[in-house]
């Protein structure tokens, strides 16, 4: 892959009063043609302006955006709209005109460009084929399930034949099965299309879903990058990890560390699983090696990008020279965390 989206050193501020605030500082951040890229964050936390940056909806204050090659801080806005035009951008509550059809919506952005009729024509019989709605074609917006919106929304950005599609929250509005519709749908995108596309969203379910790599923002900071796969299995900053928390219930919380405690008698210990296979090798032979039981009593294990990972709570029973024999070989293979004695 090589890079198509480069932020080197851009802070982007707004007036407040008579203070500057920046809305993201400080980001350094790679995007790689072909991918699926995901801008995780809280409410407030800058995501919808990084990604206006990348259109250059939002200019920055500092630093360089580097798109396709072109340094977006350095051009007139006439080359700007150029630039644009390579840029698709779908949206939460989708931006139909509710007065044209569906056809008439997906024909707009080619119409403003020029594009003759038996062209539009041509390229918007194609985008509905592709989208599933060629029998909606002379739908109103209103006649429409949230779900059928947000395809014709993704066809419309597909028009003119971009390279790159920004998504922005284009989920939050859809149930969770309409959603994976929507997802499955923007997969294909980048799969059959070629087109790199950014995602930004609250979800993390969105991110796991459909994203190769992920960046996660905080108070317009970046505080950790990675691929999807080692962001989910070892988040490392708190945020992450509440983010990680929503979608995956491997390990326990309070409320259920006090039911456990309450209904174990033995050493209970939460090992994270890593693709290696390692932690069950050991536990295999714990009473043939250590002369100690186990009971998984919570966790589990999931699978991403072909990968797996986990955690699992165990109790230990054994003689207590046993158990932390046991916990020490343990800690050989994996991180171990004692939560009840």
């Amino acid at each position: 892959m090589s890079s198509l989206i480069e932020f080197r050193g851009v802070t982007k501020s707004f007036r407040s009063g008579d203070a500057a605030v920046a809305a993201v500082a400080d980001i350094d951040l790679t995007i790689e043609r072909g991918e699926i890229f995901g801008i995780i964050g809280y409410s407030g936390a800058g995501k919808s302006t990084l990604l206006r940056l990348i259109n250059a909806l939002e200019h920055a204050t500092s630093g360089s955006v580097i798109v396709d090659g072109r340094d977006l801080t350095t051009l007139r806005e006439r080359e700007l709209r150029s630039v644009r035009a390579g840029i698709g951008m779908i949206f939460q509550q989708f931006n139909l005109f509710r007065s044209r059809t569906v056809f008439a919506n997906i024909a707009y952005p080619l119409k403003v460009a020029g594009w003759p009729k038996d062209k539009r024509t041509a390229r918007v019989t194609e985008l509905l084929a592709f989208v599933g709605l060629t029998e909606k074609a002379w739908a109103y917006p209103d006649q429409l399930s949230g779900g059928q919106k947000q395809r014709v929304g993704i066809a419309r950005a597909l028009a003119t034949n971009p390279a790159i599609l920004l998504a922005d929250e284009a989920t939050s509005a859809l149930d969770p099965e309409t959603t994976a519709d929507v997802l499955a749908l923007l997969k294909r995108v980048n799969a059959e299309l070629g087109v790199t596309i950014v995602v930004i969203t609250h979800e993390m379910e969105v991110v796991r879903s459909i994203a190769d790599r992920v960046a996660v923002l905080d108070a317009g900071r970046i505080i950790e990058l990675g691929t999807v796969f080692d962001v989910f299995s070892e988040p490392q900053t708190p945020t992450s990890q509440r983010f990680v928390g929503t979608v995956l219930r491997n390990q326990p919380g309070e409320a259920d560390l006090e039911r456990l405690r309450g209904k174990h008698s033995g050493r209970i210990v939460s090992a994270r699983i890593h693709d290696d296979g390692r932690l069950g090798a050991v536990l295999s032979d714990a009473v043939g090696r250590h002369g100690v039981r186990f009971e998984i009593v919570y966790g589990g294990i999931s699978a991403l990008q072909g990968r797996s990972f986990g955690s699992l709570t165990l109790e230990l029973l054994g003689e207590p020279e046993a158990v932390d024999a046991l916990i020490a070989e343990l800690r050989t293979v994996t991180e171990v965390e004692e939560v009840a004695a």
